[in-house]
């Protein structure tokens, strides 16, 4: 029978660990195809980021029900409403971001849903904050990238 390992036994009871803790490990949606390719290109990813809103419609929910039926064309007011919702939350992602020290993120996936009789709409935003580590000919363009058509 095999020995446990020191570390293995130094470890704490798992409910003794606060929220604060932070260790090594991290979350991520990539592939293993996407992760690797993260690596080579001198990234790494360094956790997973979530930005959420929950943006109370109001009024405006019945406003727009009660339209539905009898006009046509955008519904201005509900439209900026869902931008306002997308902008937090991924204001929030990137805030979540910052904090790990990450350059960006990637593999971004935007949810809404809307709960609560419709009344509200919730927009979340995940994805793999990463951090450039790498030197070299891959390191990440600092400028405006430009199209260049050769004329030969």
């Amino acid at each position: 029978m095999p020995t446990p390992s020191r570390n293995l036994m130094r470890v704490q009871n798992v409910m003794d660990v606060q929220s604060d803790y932070r260790g090594q490990a991290f979350t991520s949606d990539l592939s293993g195809q996407e992760f690797w390719l993260v690596i080579d290109k001198g990234f790494l990813p360094v956790g997973i980021v979530l930005g959420n809103c929950l943006y109370a419609l109001g009024a405006l929910h019945h406003i727009v029900t009660n339209a539905k039926s009898t006009l046509r064309g955008e519904l201005k007011e509900y439209s900026d409403a869902m931008y306002q919702a997308r902008e937090l939350a991924l204001a929030r992602m990137q805030f979540e971001a910052d904090q790990l020290g990450a350059d960006g993120v990637i593999g971004i996936d935007m949810k809404m849903q809307f709960l609560h009789d419709n009344e509200w709409m919730e927009v979340i935003a995940i994805g793999t904050a990463v951090r450039y580590v790498g030197s070299g000919p891959n390191k990440p363009p600092t400028d405006r990238g430009k199209v260049v058509i050769p004329t030969n």
